[in-house]
């Protein structure tokens, strides 16, 4: 598939601007100006892998056709290695075809951020909190593949060892690229260990994630917030806090209110709190954002719409199922044991291609 004049028109378009900046940059009178030196560099650095692409994708095409005249030559020996040149090169230039219309994408500001991972209870009583539990598990074996570090900010545990809500912070570079499709309604099907009659029970459970924000992207204002300290109780009585460590803030324009009481102190519960409000915030504006760009993408790239069932679990067939995507592995157990990369690189390839598909249908309409 020969790429269309609007990719062919975008590209060198990016390549223009890629040697305006490399002019810009090599200028020393730039250097004195370390905030726009730092912003053109940044834009340069983004746009090197597509100009680089796009270079050898016409290099190749190049080739090809100086192979196709040597096809007439008289020499064998020379027109069998200019059939094999050509087949080689053919395939590379389809597979740049392919790579540089994904490579024109606008690039996802966060996917390079640590996340806040929030893990809610749902329909199920004890059994969905059990499964709160699991999905912890999951996410935390998941990042140790990764060789991200993970933190547990809040919990409200239960009697059996589940959570009706638990926060948690993943740190690791790209962890919002490899997670951010997690966000929604995670169903499991399976014999609770509660029921003695050993009927299958369906439960739910939320998640949602949230790409952490830093301080300077979210402005909040000191008298914006209601601030609460009390004491914190330990589960079924024990290791009660004697002294106010826990806190409780409400930011009061959204009227989101966070609580935390794992920190032993209140300084670090308090610094806790603030971090996870932070989050919320700064996604609550992303999706408003989005929601005014375009309504109906609701529950496709970085919504985080979690009103939508996205997967199953289904114990008594070894089954989990993602329903955005069709896609169904018979290999519960490693995937409760973090080996989500199946699952998380078919998504990515799924929403890549339906924003290639809105890309293209924007520059269709750029071009009428």
């Amino acid at each position: 598939m020969a790429l269309s004049e609007l990719y062919l028109t975008k590209l060198a378009e990016v390549e223009r601007r890629f040697a305006e900046l490399s002019e810009k940059l090599s200028d020393p009178e730039l250097v004195s100006d370390r905030e726009k030196y730092a912003r053109l560099a940044r834009e340069h650095a983004e746009l090197e892998r597509i100009v680089e692409a796009y270079q050898e994708y016409k290099k190749a095409l190049k080739e090809i056709a100086e192979n196709k005249e040597l096809l007439e030559d008289g020499d064998e020996e020379i027109r069998e290695l200019a059939k094999e040149e050509i087949k080689r090169l053919s395939e590379r230039v389809e597979a740049l075809e392919k790579e540089l219309p994904l490579l024109l994408l606008p690039k996802d500001p966060n996917d390079e951020k640590s996340v806040i991972l929030e893990i809610r209870a749902g329909a199920g009583g004890e059994e969905a909190a059990l499964f709160a539990a699991d999905l912890l598990r999951m996410y935390a074996r998941y990042a140790e593949r990764q060789g991200w570090k993970i933190e547990v900010l809040s919990a409200n545990e239960t009697g059996l060892g589940g959570f009706k809500e638990v926060i948690a912070r993943i740190d690791g570079l790209g962890a919002y690229s490899r997670l951010k499709y997690e966000s929604g309604v995670h169903r499991v099907q399976r014999i609770p260990v509660t029921e003695s009659g050993g009927r299958i029970h369906t439960s739910t459970v939320t998640v949602a994630v949230l790409p952490e924000a830093d301080e300077v992207e979210i402005d909040i204002k000191p008298d914006e917030l209601k601030i609460e300290t009390m004491r914190a109780s330990g589960h079924g009585g024990q290791h009660v806090n004697r002294t106010e460590s826990a806190v409780r803030i409400t930011h009061l324009p959204t009227g989101i209110t966070v609580y935390c009481a794992n920190e032993r102190s209140q300084h670090q519960n308090r610094a806790t709190a603030m971090k996870i409000l932070r989050a919320r915030l700064y996604e609550k504006a992303l999706r408003e954002q989005q929601e005014k760009i375009q309504a109906e993408r609701r529950s496709q790239v970085g919504t985080g719409d979690r009103s939508e069932r996205i997967r199953t679990y289904n114990f008594p067939q070894n089954r989990v199922t993602d329903h955005r995507i069709g896609l169904t592995l018979y290999r519960l157990e490693e995937i409760l044991d973090g080996d989500l990369d199946e699952i998380i690189d078919a998504l990515i390839t799924h929403f890549r291609t339906e924003a290639l598909k809105q890309e293209e249908e924007a520059l269709l309409k750029k071009a009428a």
